[in-house]
């Protein structure tokens, strides 16, 4: 993936078609070993093709994969909740009681000071 990645920012940088070396002073710039088997493989890979076209193509293919749960199903309705709708029209909603502030003064410090 390192690999991949300065290929990728050689590109950026206008390198239409990086090599091996080029590939290799990027990763030693930032103190990375290049891994030579697995970097002649990729400049074999990507020899001659548009990276702008492999990333378009990269993206339709994502796009095609399923991602994320299902989520279940929803909830079940609570049994007889028809005939309790009078009980819930009589009750009062309990009143909320009035949350007090933490004081800031045992912590010793507040949060803009």
């Amino acid at each position: 993936m390192k690999h991949l990645a300065a290929y990728l920012l050689l590109g950026l940088g206008g390198n239409t078609s990086p090599s091996a070396e080029d590939v290799k002073g990027v990763l030693s710039s930032v103190g990375i070993e290049a891994d030579s088997d697995r970097l002649d493989k990729l400049i074999k890979e990507l020899d001659g093709k548009d990276l702008q076209e492999l990333i378009a193509e990269g993206s339709q293919k994502l796009a095609s994969v399923p991602s994320g749960g299902g989520g279940g199903g929803a909830a079940a309705p609570a049994a007889g909740g028809a005939a309790g709708g009078e009980a819930a029209a009589e009750e009062k909603p309990p009143e909320k009681e009035e949350e007090k502030e933490e004081s800031d003064e045992d912590m010793g410090f507040g949060l803009f000071d």
